[in-house]
């Protein structure tokens, strides 16, 4: 049974609208205009125990509109929706023991207090008995490795450690599901490096199933086999991120060090050049024909072949 289904889920949000001035304003007040907007329209998905999947979009395709659907914050507008054989929307204490929803710009334990302080509330609001609070806590801090934080107010902290304490205050009940929304926004590449690896471990110790949404390629390249691509609250792609590529770059890329130093504009497009290596766009079905003729032609150093970046691929589905 799928830790998570999805069936034809939609959120439709009713918001108001209106010109600027006072008088817009003040007939507002007697006629109030509004507007349906379309968040989430009918997406179908399921995830497997233990999978670790990417979910993908823009700003506004509606990623954080499903994740609080499927955490229970919002309501939907029509659909289903099951986590671990809960509704959502219910609230019901068992599934809220078993999830948890990371935010990567909110903020969840005690600004003034040290974050230990805010853990122990956490252990009292699940009720989880001391010696296995204990031992969960001291798991995470060490795999976090933030031992000298935790003892610090949250307000003293970096937003690298915050996230770090946030994470953990978040883990504490050891949940089955993990919706992550972000998790490593505005971190620098090294403590991004750090979070990716704990959420790694994270699902190699306990089997959790994770959905991650992230704008850094480099937490799905790292996480995920798979990848749900979202756009105007309709999904585009859900399968393996290795046949993302295949299924909509209709190109690949050529890396070339040539001895002499000649112009390849007539191989391809020249899409970077740094003096020494060139690399050219060329399209999928002639990849082997130009790769032999500039081994045939040109007094070649290197020469890779290799899908293009994957936040060209995304962005490629975008334009679809």
């Amino acid at each position: 049974m799928a830790d998570v289904l999805v069936r034809d889920l939609r959120k439709t949000f009713v918001v108001p609208e209106r010109e600027a001035g006072v008088g817009e304003a003040l007939r507002s007040l007697v006629r109030r205009k509004t507007r349906a907007v379309h968040a989430v329209e009918a997406i179908s998905f399921e995830i497997e125990p233990g999978e670790v999947v990417g979910f993908l979009g823009p700003n506004g395709a509606g990623k954080t509109t499903t994740l609080k659907m499927l955490s229970g914050l919002l309501y939907p507008t029509s659909g289903e929706a099951r986590v671990l054989g809960h509704v959502p929307s219910k609230r019901e204490r068992d599934f809220l023991r078993r999830i948890t929803l990371v935010m990567g710009n909110r903020n969840q334990l005690q600004w003034d207090l040290p974050a230990l302080d805010s853990f122990e509330l956490n252990r009292a609001i699940y009720r989880l008995p001391r010696e296995e609070y204990h031992a969960t806590r001291d798991e995470l801090i060490e795999l976090l490795e933030i031992s000298d934080l935790v003892r610090k107010p949250v307000r003293n902290l970096s937003l690298g450690e915050r996230m770090k304490v946030e994470i953990v205050g978040a883990l504490l009940h050891r949940p089955q599901v993990l919706f992550l929304d972000e998790p490593t926004i505005g971190l620098d590449v090294t403590m991004q490096k750090r979070i990716r690896m704990f959420i790694a471990e994270y699902n190699r110790r306990h089997g959790a199933t994770v959905l991650l949404t992230s704008h850094y390629m480099a937490d799905v390249e790292a996480l995920c086999k798979r990848v749900i691509v979202i756009h105007h609250g309709r999904i585009l792609f859900d399968g393996p991120l290795a046949s993302l590529a295949d299924t909509f770059a209709a190109y690949k890329t050529i890396g070339v060090v040539l001895e002499n130093g000649a112009r390849l504009d007539a191989y391809g497009e020249v899409i970077h050049d740094d003096g020494e290596r060139v690399t050219l766009r060329v399209p999928k079905a002639e990849t082997s024909r130009v790769a032999a003729r500039l081994l045939a032609e040109q007094q070649v150093l290197d020469l890779t072949i290799e899908e293009p970046p994957i936040e060209d691929v995304i962005e490629l589905v975008f334009a679809q």
